[in-house]
């Protein structure tokens, strides 16, 4: 199982850095979640909701005819420890295909390092994003 090459760039990052650097840049990441558009802002109905997450955070993943996957997600800017695992995903995920990302391992979050940083809760959080968002997907593709 691997993990798309920008998302693997991004974890390798993560891990050579100091837990101080990790915290500042989870929260570069969270400026970087691309606003939902225009049919889904506002529109919490039309995400699923990612109970697990400390913060109201949701997501929609879309499988296109190509096997692209475009991602959206919303999360409050004062969530920046979750918003910036989404612009992670966002960012590192980004061109992937359904195989690819059902492929990658659901724990390679474990990777960046990040426990040093933030809570258990907020890595079930993490864990519970990818499995909703492969599930989406895996649907998707069966269908």
């Amino acid at each position: 199982m691997a993990v798309p090459l920008p998302l693997q760039q991004i974890v390798e990052q993560f891990a050579a850095a100091p837990p101080q650097v990790k915290l500042q840049a989870l929260l570069d990441y969270s400026r970087r979640v691309p606003p939902l558009p225009p049919e889904l802002a506002g529109r919490p109905d039309l995400l699923e909701k990612v109970d697990e997450c400390q913060a109201p955070f949701f997501l929609k993943a879309e499988v296109a005819p190509n096997g692209s996957v475009t991602m959206y997600f919303d999360a409050p800017a004062e969530a920046p420890t979750t918003r910036g695992y989404a612009g992670i995903l966002a960012e590192g995920l980004s061109g992937a295909t359904a195989d690819e990302i059902l492929a990658m391992p659901s724990d390679f979050y474990m990777g960046l390092g990040l426990a040093e940083v933030v809570t258990p809760l907020r890595l079930r959080g993490m864990e519970a994003i990818v499995f909703r968002l492969k599930r989406q997907i895996r649907e998707q593709v069966d269908a």
